[in-house]
């Protein structure tokens, strides 16, 4: 492959929380529908393993992924946790169902699940804490207070918003300091475009979820197929290493329960991308 342009291997939230900038999300460590633990624990404990084993320092879980399963397995398989290794979490939706997602954002209950999240991790501060999404029956500045109240009391380090607006981030930073932004965003899926720019330019992370999505088969005639072909690497591999060069503060969490996706996932951080590859994806 030709020579590249290089990408930072860490980033540091909130400039004292240095994780490497390919994280793992262990949402698929749950049973079906993301409903109560796994199938087969043992090995979902295996691939959250072999996620720190091959270098990863980021893991996000939320306190609703299989009901607090994933954080309850989570801490089974890498307590005590490796020196280094960070477990976000996030708490603001609720599970009526298998099929069923809502918002509760209600600062009580922010309070008790980051309490439960404490228990179920085995630790005595989460270092960085989410709104899984902003609640519209509830003002933001109620949500986001009941975390910096958390913050105070020392039970949580850094705090985090998920898909919000460049307009939520700035109204949430009146009220606390926000280290960081979980939005959807892949090559296909650029909606929140401005949100990560605006991140870039304040400092804050951009933890992208579902960065693989629409990559695993593209058009064999799609910039992504060429440039995979280029590079001898698989489209999905690409489209990681794409996002580790479209801006320092992207840190795409892709997620697995199978370890040979996730050594292939892992092995994107070593792809170099030319200025003309990365021109073609992003015109993709």
């Amino acid at each position: 492959m030709r020579p590249g342009r290089a990408v930072g291997t860490h980033i540091t939230l909130g400039g004292d929380l240095t994780v490497g900038r390919l994280g793992f999300g262990a949402l698929r460590l749950t049973g079906p529908h993301h409903w109560g633990p796994p199938t087969r624990p043992d090995k979902a404990a295996e691939v959250a393993r072999c996620a720190v084993e091959l270098g990863a320092t980021f893991i996000d879980t939320a306190d609703v992924y299989g009901l607090g399963a994933n954080e309850e397995l989570l801490a089974s398989a890498l307590h005590p946790y490796a020196p280094g290794l960070v477990v976000s979490t996030k708490a603001g939706e609720v599970r009526p169902g298998p099929h069923q997602w809502r918002v509760l954002g209600r600062p009580d209950y922010l309070r008790q699940q980051a309490e439960l999240s404490l228990r179920r991790l085995r630790l005595e501060r989460i270092e960085l804490f989410q709104l899984h999404r902003v609640d519209p029956q509830v003002p933001l500045e109620d949500q986001v207070g009941a975390l910096k109240q958390l913050q105070d009391e020392g039970k949580i380090r850094h705090i985090g918003l998920s898909e919000v607006t460049v307009e939520q981030i700035e109204q949430a930073r009146g009220v606390a300091r926000v280290v960081s932004v979980q939005n959807k965003y892949n090559l296909y899926d650029r909606r929140y475009e401005k949100e990560l720019d605006h991140c870039e330019r304040e400092g804050i992370a951009f933890i992208a979820w579902k960065p693989l999505a629409g990559t695993a088969r593209p058009a064999p005639d799609s910039a992504l197929a060429r440039v995979a072909a280029q590079a001898g690497a698989t489209t999905t591999q690409v489209a990681l290493a794409w996002l580790l060069h479209r801006s320092p503060v992207l840190l795409p969490i892709p997620g697995t329960a199978s370890r040979s996706h996730l050594r292939a996932n892992m092995a994107s951080a070593d792809i170099t991308l030319d200025d003309e590859q990365l021109t073609l994806l992003d015109g993709e």
